[in-house]
């Protein structure tokens, strides 16, 4: 160190040492702290987290060690955050022309409005993949992923049917214009029960902003996250995401509440409303 030398070698007093390398005298007499021996509590509650989601951003970690009831402040956590170097590269912004959007229907309340759109990915061997995602633009609440190597109208219709038993229908399906969703069976199904589906204009996936976050998420959690090796294991693989996604997962465009906990707040405020 700067100062030890000029100390032993050149015979001078640690002040006029401190002096010239410019350190105070309290941080040459602080003793060294191994950050690692005293942030080990929170290294190892984020390295769990991190390997156990690694999809995960920053701010979204920090939240889910809060909801785990650990006190560490966000700027404790983000140096600790930097120095395991988990800090993820972030996409430079693209130079765009000016565009005027146009505001997107905010549903005010559970089964007004759904979207649905189809992703495809592939196995460790090869073969191809299609997803069929169902969320809730109300609460965010992934309410189906179908996985199979091909999803046809009939298909969809099957999920419809069986989330009608479960969750009821909405009143608007928003979705593209992809073959699926054009199919004689699929569009007879949805006027005979009732649901009017908004279809957006082509090359506008910015009208359908719901689903496409929701797919960002699925796409970087789970699907760019894990080598599949049969269709059995993306299935379940989805399914415990999906539980986690609901219950667990904490969303800041719902104030800071999961999925579940914005439907029971609707479901509460709806039956105070009614008695």
């Amino acid at each position: 160190m700067a100062i030890e030398f000029l100390i032993e070698h050149c015979r001078i007093s640690i002040w006029r040492a401190c002096e010239v390398v410019g350190l105070s005298r309290s941080a040459w007499y602080r003793p060294l702290v191994d950050w690692a021996k005293r942030d080990a509590e929170a290294i190892g509650a984020l390295s769990t987290l991190v390997e156990q989601k690694p999809g995960l951003g920053f701010w979204k970690l920090y939240d889910r060690l809060r909801r785990a009831g650990h006190s560490w402040n966000h700027k404790r956590l983000y140096r600790i955050y930097c120095d395991l170097r988990l800090n993820q590269r972030r996409r430079a912004k693209k130079r765009v022309p000016t565009r005027h959007p146009q505001p997107l229907m905010a549903p005010l309340r559970p089964n007004e409005v759904w979207s649905a759109d189809l992703m495809s990915d592939a196995l460790y061997r090869g073969s191809r993949f299609r997803t069929f995602n169902v969320p809730d633009d109300f609460n965010r609440e992934a309410l189906a992923i179908e996985i199979d190597t091909s999803l046809t109208s009939g298909r969809l219709v099957r999920v419809f049917e069986q989330l009608k038993v479960e969750r009821g229908l909405p009143d608007v399906l928003r979705t593209d214009n992809g073959p699926e969703f054009l199919g004689a069976a699929f569009t007879d199904w949805c006027e005979e029960n009732g649901v009017m589906i908004d279809y957006i204009e082509p090359g506008k996936p910015n009208q359908n902003a719901y689903i496409e976050r929701f797919n960002r998420s699925y796409r970087t959690e789970v699907l760019d996250t894990w080598l599949f090796r049969d269709l059995d294991e993306v299935r379940e693989i989805t399914w415990a995401w999906m539980l986690e996604y609901n219950e667990e997962r904490d969303h800041d465009s719902l104030g800071g509440l999961t999925p579940a906990e914005a439907l029971a707040n609707a479901r509460s405020s709806t039956f105070g409303l009614s008695t």
